[in-house]
């Protein structure tokens, strides 16, 4: 069994920071990418950013410049840094892991279980 665990979420006022973090726990024997969706109120789930084994990343034009994506491959864990917050950041961030176990040879997209983000005043 592997769990993805997201924290970190909550009330900022414009213009503020959170960091997310997301941990993978359990039978993990590898992962390979990692990354964050998240889905605004009334709106379609979508893809915020990405980061491979070595660090290449990839961001939604909406968040470049205002959001860093990291991880810690010796943590299993991967983080989401978000600074000059707006209020259409307002949303749950979901973390995903493409992960391994022990149990199959074959690498699965897992998802966590979300996190709420409210921008606002």
């Amino acid at each position: 069994q592997v769990q993805l665990v997201e924290s970190g979420g909550g009330l900022v006022q414009p213009g503020g920071s959170l960091r997310l973090s997301c941990v993978a726990s359990g039978r993990v024997r590898s992962i390979g990418e990692m990354g964050w969706y998240r889905q605004p109120p009334g709106k379609e789930r979508e893809l915020v950013a990405a980061i491979t084994p070595s660090a290449r990343t990839n961001y939604a034009d909406n968040v470049k410049g205002r959001f860093t994506i990291s991880r810690d491959n010796a943590k299993n864990t991967v983080y989401l840094q978000m600074n000059s917050l707006e209020p259409d950041d307002t949303a749950v961030y979901y973390c995903y892991a493409q992960i391994m176990t022990y149990y199959a040879p074959t690498y699965n997209r897992q998802l966590g279980q979300g996190t709420q983000v409210t921008v606002s005043s």
